[in-house]
Protein backbone atom coordinates (compact mmCIF):
# COMPACT_ATOMS: atom_id res chain seq x y z
CA UNK A 1 0.00 0.00 0.00
CA UNK A 2 1.17 3.81 -0.85
CA UNK A 3 2.56 5.42 2.19
CA UNK A 4 0.33 8.08 3.25
CA UNK A 5 1.94 11.58 4.05
CA UNK A 6 1.79 12.43 7.54
CA UNK A 7 0.99 16.51 5.90
CA UNK A 8 -2.25 14.95 4.39
CA UNK A 9 -4.19 14.00 7.75
CA UNK A 10 -6.38 16.48 9.02
CA UNK A 11 -6.59 14.23 12.37
CA UNK A 12 -9.26 16.04 14.79
CA UNK A 13 -8.08 20.08 13.42
CA UNK A 14 -10.95 22.06 11.84
CA UNK A 15 -9.56 22.85 8.34
CA UNK A 16 -11.90 24.71 5.69
CA UNK A 17 -12.75 23.55 2.27
CA UNK A 18 -9.92 25.83 1.74
CA UNK A 19 -7.40 24.55 3.32
CA UNK A 20 -8.11 21.11 2.11
CA UNK A 21 -8.18 22.21 -1.34
CA UNK A 22 -4.23 23.86 -0.96
CA UNK A 23 -3.47 20.43 0.67
CA UNK A 24 -5.01 18.78 -2.19
CA UNK A 25 -2.73 20.93 -4.68
CA UNK A 26 0.07 20.10 -2.70
CA UNK A 27 -0.02 16.47 -3.48
CA UNK A 28 -1.07 16.72 -7.18
CA UNK A 29 1.85 19.17 -7.65
CA UNK A 30 4.19 16.04 -6.38
CA UNK A 31 2.55 13.71 -8.30
CA UNK A 32 1.41 15.46 -11.38
CA UNK A 33 3.89 13.69 -14.05
CA UNK A 34 3.93 10.12 -12.09
CA UNK A 35 2.93 7.61 -14.09
CA UNK A 36 0.22 5.20 -11.95
CA UNK A 37 -0.31 7.87 -9.36
CA UNK A 38 -4.23 7.94 -9.75
CA UNK A 39 -4.68 5.41 -6.85
CA UNK A 40 -2.09 7.31 -4.12
CA UNK A 41 -3.51 10.80 -4.64
CA UNK A 42 -7.04 9.26 -4.40
CA UNK A 43 -5.65 7.36 -1.01
CA UNK A 44 -3.95 10.71 -0.06
CA UNK A 45 -6.78 12.38 -0.77
CA UNK A 46 -9.56 10.70 1.12
CA UNK A 47 -6.76 10.95 4.27
CA UNK A 48 -6.95 14.93 3.85
CA UNK A 49 -10.78 14.98 3.57
CA UNK A 50 -11.98 11.80 5.07
CA UNK A 51 -13.85 11.15 2.12
CA UNK A 52 -13.40 12.01 -1.59
CA UNK A 53 -16.05 14.79 -2.86
CA UNK A 54 -16.51 16.03 -5.92
CA UNK A 55 -14.90 18.80 -6.14
CA UNK A 56 -11.65 17.45 -5.12
CA UNK A 57 -11.97 14.44 -7.63
CA UNK A 58 -12.75 16.97 -10.68
CA UNK A 59 -9.45 18.44 -9.38
CA UNK A 60 -7.62 15.21 -9.51
CA UNK A 61 -9.05 14.30 -13.40
CA UNK A 62 -8.14 17.45 -14.25
CA UNK A 63 -4.75 17.45 -12.92
CA UNK A 64 -3.69 13.60 -13.94
CA UNK A 65 -4.81 14.59 -17.46
CA UNK A 66 -7.96 11.46 -16.98
CA UNK A 67 -11.40 12.00 -17.73
CA UNK A 68 -13.91 12.57 -14.45
CA UNK A 69 -15.75 9.06 -15.29
CA UNK A 70 -12.84 7.19 -15.28
CA UNK A 71 -11.35 8.42 -11.70
CA UNK A 72 -15.25 8.21 -10.93
CA UNK A 73 -14.72 4.48 -11.91
CA UNK A 74 -11.65 3.85 -10.09
CA UNK A 75 -13.23 5.14 -6.97
CA UNK A 76 -16.36 2.94 -7.42
CA UNK A 77 -14.71 -0.12 -8.02
CA UNK A 78 -12.56 0.00 -4.66
CA UNK A 79 -14.72 -0.97 -1.65
CA UNK A 80 -11.84 1.18 0.77
CA UNK A 81 -12.55 4.52 -1.07
CA UNK A 82 -15.83 6.56 -0.12
CA UNK A 83 -17.69 9.58 -1.47
CA UNK A 84 -19.71 9.95 1.33
CA UNK A 85 -18.40 12.03 4.75
CA UNK A 86 -17.58 8.72 7.36
CA UNK A 87 -17.93 8.96 11.41
CA UNK A 88 -15.45 8.39 14.03
CA UNK A 89 -16.58 4.72 13.88
CA UNK A 90 -16.69 2.65 10.74
CA UNK A 91 -19.56 -0.70 11.79
CA UNK A 92 -19.20 -3.25 9.16
CA UNK A 93 -21.02 -6.43 9.42
CA UNK A 94 -20.28 -9.78 7.19
CA UNK A 95 -22.65 -11.17 5.41
CA UNK A 96 -20.51 -13.80 4.11
CA UNK A 97 -22.04 -17.17 3.82
CA UNK A 98 -21.45 -18.25 7.31
CA UNK A 99 -22.47 -14.95 8.90
CA UNK A 100 -25.61 -14.52 6.49
CA UNK A 101 -26.47 -18.33 7.36
CA UNK A 102 -25.61 -17.74 11.16
CA UNK A 103 -28.15 -14.63 11.85
CA UNK A 104 -25.85 -11.52 10.00
CA UNK A 105 -28.93 -10.41 7.92
CA UNK A 106 -31.05 -10.14 11.49
CA UNK A 107 -27.70 -8.55 12.96
CA UNK A 108 -27.50 -5.47 10.32
CA UNK A 109 -31.28 -5.11 10.69
CA UNK A 110 -30.66 -4.47 14.43
CA UNK A 111 -27.70 -2.28 13.75
CA UNK A 112 -29.58 -0.12 11.18
CA UNK A 113 -32.63 0.51 13.78
CA UNK A 114 -30.04 1.51 16.49
CA UNK A 115 -28.29 3.50 14.14
CA UNK A 116 -31.19 5.39 12.13
CA UNK A 117 -29.08 4.99 9.02
CA UNK A 118 -29.02 2.43 6.04
CA UNK A 119 -25.87 0.50 5.11
CA UNK A 120 -23.77 3.67 3.63
CA UNK A 121 -24.91 5.91 5.39
CA UNK A 122 -23.95 7.90 8.47
CA UNK A 123 -25.30 9.03 11.83
CA UNK A 124 -26.49 12.68 12.03
CA UNK A 125 -23.78 13.39 15.02
CA UNK A 126 -21.12 11.96 12.43
CA UNK A 127 -20.41 9.12 15.48
CA UNK A 128 -20.90 5.90 13.15
CA UNK A 129 -20.85 5.12 9.61
CA UNK A 130 -22.37 1.65 8.55
CA UNK A 131 -21.18 -0.66 6.11
CA UNK A 132 -21.15 -4.66 5.25
CA UNK A 133 -18.57 -7.39 3.89
CA UNK A 134 -19.21 -10.33 1.65
CA UNK A 135 -16.30 -12.04 4.40
CA UNK A 136 -13.60 -11.11 7.02
CA UNK A 137 -12.39 -14.23 7.29
CA UNK A 138 -13.38 -15.31 10.77
CA UNK A 139 -16.20 -17.72 9.58
CA UNK A 140 -16.21 -19.45 12.78
CA UNK A 141 -16.89 -16.75 14.57
CA UNK A 142 -19.86 -15.98 12.98
CA UNK A 143 -21.96 -13.73 12.94
CA UNK A 144 -18.94 -10.64 12.85
CA UNK A 145 -19.59 -7.27 13.29
CA UNK A 146 -16.07 -4.97 12.95
CA UNK A 147 -16.51 -1.58 14.88
CA UNK A 148 -12.92 -0.02 13.29
CA UNK A 149 -10.08 -2.75 14.18
CA UNK A 150 -12.26 -4.37 16.56
CA UNK A 151 -13.87 -7.44 15.50
CA UNK A 152 -16.74 -8.72 18.10
CA UNK A 153 -17.71 -12.53 17.36
CA UNK A 154 -21.13 -14.76 17.79
CA UNK A 155 -23.30 -11.36 17.59
CA UNK A 156 -26.75 -11.48 18.33
CA UNK A 157 -29.38 -8.30 17.66
CA UNK A 158 -29.90 -8.36 21.67
CA UNK A 159 -26.25 -7.43 22.04
CA UNK A 160 -26.00 -4.25 19.28
CA UNK A 161 -26.91 -1.53 22.36
CA UNK A 162 -24.12 -2.51 24.37
CA UNK A 163 -21.37 -2.84 21.44
CA UNK A 164 -22.56 0.31 20.46
CA UNK A 165 -22.41 1.98 23.56
CA UNK A 166 -18.98 0.45 23.78
CA UNK A 167 -18.04 3.80 21.50
CA UNK A 168 -20.01 6.26 22.49
CA UNK A 169 -18.49 5.73 26.27
CA UNK A 170 -15.12 5.42 24.98
CA UNK A 171 -14.85 8.49 22.27
CA UNK A 172 -12.30 6.52 21.01
CA UNK A 173 -11.87 2.72 20.79
CA UNK A 174 -14.54 0.21 21.88
CA UNK A 175 -12.99 -2.66 23.65
CA UNK A 176 -9.52 -2.93 21.87
CA UNK A 177 -10.05 -6.01 20.66
CA UNK A 178 -12.15 -9.29 20.39
CA UNK A 179 -15.48 -10.02 22.21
Amino acid sequence: MTEVRKDACVCSETATEEDLLARLDAVLADYKDTPGALIPVLQITQSIFGYLPEPALKKIAETLGKSFSEVAGVVGFYSFFTTQPRGKHLVRVCLGTACYVRGGKDVLDALKGALKVDVGGTTDDRDFSLDVGRCFGACGLAPVVVVDDDVHQGVRPTQIAKILDQYRESGADGKGGVS
